[in-house]
């Protein structure tokens, strides 16, 4: 009896390789996902953005407790239990997994747990979770593999907590120092923040969230620095050490050498692509640093190999990943059946950070438009004067859009301040429709609410752009 042969063999179960397999079974193509983790859900689900959610919505109800003076209210007494915190996110998160395990076992394709390892660019060895080996072959498939921590070269940096060991932290430190800037750094400095820790955020870049236009990072560092939070940026972490008494990171800034001592130090420095052991050179794949280089269509540099999620890049969220496993089941399909290739749209590129206040954006960023040679129009206004955000008491942060000078068309929009995430959403559909800043600053608007601040930036580009 011959190896099991394939059209499409997926490597990894997360969202990337799950949207992929399902879009390449619906298409017809025999399918089969291979995934070796201990547990099968992926990064979102088991150690991502739903568990972190879940322990952020905790805090941000301690802060909302922890602030009710503040609205004439009384609450004596308030305090919080971590492992009750812990519990309740291990059963939403046991939920989640459990659907997402029933999904990739519901025979709409072959699923196998094991570790994937390419013998050639059609042949797969399976090493089984339960022992022996399964060999393959493929026609077609998609590497949706996933991340790992980074682990940098710095000395003492194994003496760090990483976001994994955080969503399971029952001990909450009196303080904290958290090594990096960018989502999850920022996430995890604002729920230990919210619980009462002591936080210091050293970063290397100059500024936070690496990519967002600089007036969008400062905003978010002043509303830190509002919270009690020390943001620290520009600069260099030399080594990290321990005693009893706590951890102490010693780093470089502005040319001197400093040292801060915490309880606790977060490794928070982002992620680098899973690809050990895959043996993606004898498949023939290219990396373009540690990613796996891929085109528009999700293509590999070999040709009937296609990666989707953080693997690749170069945006690591859940929809992109989405996105990437359609699209390179759907060229797939192309490949081996005939048919027209399709591409990944990044125009309305969408980003959330959930701290308090949170942060979000879609589109292009003012840089981006500039360097893309766009005549770019821009305008802003602060939700410390609008009116739903002073009754809120949320009054950090602004929105801000950005549009073509030539015609009005909205390019991008910025949020920082109360509920970004769901308010960033109405510039996507907005920019969806392509529409005007003209068009969207006569979209009737109820008041008061948070979203009706996107009217003044709108009509304040419509009145530029008139002139």
């Amino acid at each position: 009896m011959g190896m099991q042969s394939y059209d499409f063999a997926v490597i990894g179960g997360g969202s990337g390789g799950y949207a992929a397999a399902r879009t390449a079974a619906s298409l017809g193509l025999s399918t089969v996902v291979i995934e070796g983790g201990r547990e099968v859900g992926g990064l979102c689900i088991l150690r991502g953005c739903m568990p972190s959610k879940t322990l952020i919505e905790s805090a941000n109800r301690f802060r909302v407790m922890r602030h009710a003076a503040e609205f004439g209210l009384s609450s004596e007494k308030i305090g919080f239990d971590a492992g009750k915190i812990i519990a309740r996110k291990n059963g939403l998160i046991g939920e989640f997994a459990k659907y997402r395990q029933e999904q990739l076992a519901s025979g709409e394709f072959d699923f196998i747990r094991g570790m994937a390892e390419f013998l050639d660019p059609s042949i797969l060895k399976i090493h089984l979770r339960g022992g022996g080996e399964q060999m393959i072959t493929l026609r077609s498939g998609c590497i949706s593999t996933g991340s790992v921590l980074n682990r940098p070269d710095i000395p003492g940096i194994e003496l760090c907590l990483s976001s994994d060991d955080m969503l399971d932290l029952t001990d909450i430190p009196e303080s904290a120092v958290v090594l990096g800037g960018g989502p999850v750094a920022l996430e995890m400095a604002h729920y230990l923040d919210a619980l009462g820790t002591r936080v210091t955020i050293l970063q290397r870049n100059t500024q936070l969230l690496t990519g967002s236009d600089q007036d969008v990072a400062k905003a978010v560092a002043e509303a830190f620095g509002h919270r009690g939070m020390s943001v620290q940026c520009g600069t260099r972490l030399k080594r990290i050490e321990k005693n009893s008494a706590g951890t102490t990171v010693f780093y470089e800034f502005n040319g001197a050498e400093k040292r801060i001592e915490a309880a606790l130090v977060l490794n928070a420095l982002g992620r680098r692509p899973a690809i050990q052991g895959l043996g993606l050179n004898k498949a023939g794949v290219a990396l373009e640093g540690h990613r796996i280089c891929t085109d528009l269509e999700q293509r590999t540099t070999a040709s009937h190999l296609f990666a989707a999620g953080d693997c690749c890049g170069p945006y690591e969220v859940v929809h992109i990943a989405i996105a990437q496993g359609e699209v390179a089941a759907k060229n797939a399909a192309a490949l081996l059946n005939g048919g027209k290739p399709v591409a990944v749209d990044y125009r309305l590129k969408l980003f959330a950070c959930f701290t308090e206040p949170q942060m979000a954006s879609c589109g292009m960023t003012e840089q981006e438009a500039r360097e893309e040679g766009y005549q770019v129009s821009e305008a802003s206004y602060p939700f410390a004067d609008h009116g739903k955000s002073l009754v809120k008491g949320e009054t950090d942060g602004f929105v801000k859009l950005i549009a073509d000078a030539s015609n009005g068309r909205i390019l991008g929009g910025a949020v920082v301040g109360p509920e970004a995430s769901e308010l960033i959403h109405e510039i996507v559909v907005a920019m969806a429709f392509n529409a005007t800043a003209e068009a969207l600053a006569n979209i009737p608007h109820y008041h008061p609410t948070l979203s009706e601040i996107w009217t003044y930036p709108a009509e304040e580009l419509a009145d530029k752009l008139r002139a």
